[in-house]
C-alpha cells in the first residue's frame, strides 16, 4: 500500500510540473518571453524524468508493460506523447507552438489516471507478446501525432475566425494547414501499424485475425475516417477551415475509440481501460 501511495504522489509531482510548464509556455508564447518559453521545455524535461521514474517503479511492481487498466493506460499514453512532442519538436521548431494543446493534455491524462488509482492487474497469457506491445505503442505514437494535428488545426480556425493578437505570430495560415494535413498523415499511418500489429496478435492468441469486437470495429471507422479526410485534402482539393473542421470530427472519433469504447462494452481489448 506504501508503494501505490508513493506512485500517486510521484504522478502528483510530475502533473504540477506539467501545470507549471503549461503556464510558462503559455505566457511565453503569447507575451513573446523566449525565456519563459525556454523554462517552460525544461521543466517538461523534469517532468519526463520525474514521471518516467514513477512508470518505471510501477511496471516493477505489477512485472508488465503500463498498458493494462486505466491508470496505466493514461499515465503512459503522456509520458510517451510528451516524450515524442519534446524529439520532434527539437528537429522541426515550427511544430512548437502545438505545445500549448500537448502540455495539457498530458497533465489531464495523468490526473484523470491518478483518480481511478493504481491497480495490480496481471497480465493474462493470451497478453503476453511482443505484437501487443507493438500493437499498444503505435496506438500512443498515434495519439502524439493526432494532438499536434489538432492544435494547428484549432489554430487555423481561431486565427480566420478572431481576432486574438498571439495568433499572429505563429507560422502562417498555409504553414499551419499543411502540417496539420502531414501530422494527420502520420497518425493515419501508426494506427494503421497499430492495427496490422493487433491483428497479428489476435491471430497468435485465438487463431483469427479479425474479431468485429465494438474496440476493433471503432478503431477500423476512425482510420476510414482519418483516411477519407487524408483523400479529400489529397484528390479533391480540400484544405483550410473546412478540413480543419472535419479534422476535429475525426479526432473526436479516435477520442471515442480510444477511450470510451471500453468504457461502454465488454470485450478482450475492455481490459486495458477498465
Amino acid at each position: 500500500m506504501e508503494s501505490y501511495s508513493t506512485i500517486t504522489i510521484i504522478h502528483w509531482v510530475a502533473v504540477v510540473i506539467y501545470v507549471l510548464a503549461t503556464i510558462f509556455n503559455v505566457s511565453g508564447l503569447m507575451f513573446r518571453k523566449e525565456r519563459a518559453t525556454t523554462i517552460s521545455y525544461f521543466l517538461v524535461g523534469a517532468g519526463l524524468l520525474v514521471h518516467g521514474v514513477g512508470i518505471l517503479w510501477w511496471w516493477k511492481i505489477v512485472g508488465h508493460g503500463p498498458y493494462i487498466g486505466r491508470f496505466e493506460a493514461l499515465s503512459s499514453n503522456a509520458w510517451v506523447g510528451l516524450f515524442l512532442y519534446m524529439v520532434i519538436a527539437h528537429f522541426v521548431p515550427k511544430i512548437r507552438p502545438a505545445s500549448i494543446v500537448v502540455f495539457p493534455a498530458s497533465f489531464l491524462m495523468i490526473a484523470i489516471g491518478i483518480f481511478f488509482e493504481p491497480q495490480v492487474k496481471m497480465l493474462p497469457p493470451t497478453l503476453r507478446s511482443v505484437w501487443l506491445v507493438l500493437h499498444v505503442a503505435f496506438y500512443k505514437i498515434s495519439l502524439c501525432t493526432l494532438l499536434v494535428a489538432l492544435a494547428f488545426s484549432i489554430f487555423f480556425i481561431l486565427r480566420k475566425r478572431t481576432g486574438i493578437q498571439w495568433l499572429t505570430r505563429l507560422p502562417d495560415m498555409e504553414t499551419m494547414d499543411i502540417l496539420a494535413f502531414r501530422f494527420a498523415g502520420f497518425s493515419f499511418t501508426f494506427w494503421a501499424i497499430a492495427m496490422l500489429a493487433g491483428s497479428i496478435w489476435a491471430y497468435e492468441s485465438w487463431g483469427r485475425f479479425w474479431g468485429w469486437d465494438p474496440i476493433e470495429t471503432w478503431s477500423l471507422i476512425t482510420w476510414v475516417a482519418f483516411g477519407i479526410y487524408l483523400h479529400l485534402r489529397r484528390f479533391f482539393g480540400l484544405k483550410g477551415e473546412g478540413a480543419a473542421y472535419l479534422y476535429i470530427l475525426c479526432f473526436i472519433l479516435s477520442l471515442l475509440s480510444l477511450f470510451f469504447t471500453p468504457l461502454i462494452d465488454s470485450s478482450v481489448h475492455s481490459e486495458y481501460f477498465q
